[in-house]
């Protein structure tokens, strides 16, 4: 497993303190989420007022997604292209087949 740690860290991106605190916050607010849906089944929550919660939580998390995609487009896959790294497009497939499933 600590091998496909490295690998998944081998890269790093500094982000502006705009972009971070943009990502930071709407990952304590899934955080909150999921502390939510935790209370509700500790209180025997009826299922589906469950089930609402765990869609709300899909929906932030792939607005999260979406906002960190864009953001590693306009950015790092930019860059790399004008640098000639175009394997950063076979990178960038390969991410979007995986955020597709």
């Amino acid at each position: 497993m600590a091998e496909k740690e490295r690998k998944c860290c081998q890269k790093t991106k500094e982000r502006s303190r705009e972009e971070y605190t943009d990502l930071i916050h709407r990952l304590n607010r899934i955080e909150g989420q999921i502390r939510g849906i935790k209370g509700m089944i500790d209180k025997n929550a009826y299922c589906t007022d469950i089930l609402v919660q765990v869609s709300a939580v899909n929906a932030a998390l792939n607005s999260f997604n979406k906002v960190l995609l864009a953001n590693h487009i306009k950015t790092c896959v930019t860059r790399d292209i004008r640098e000639g790294k175009e394997e950063t497009v076979d990178e960038l497939l390969i991410t979007l087949q995986k955020l597709m499933k």
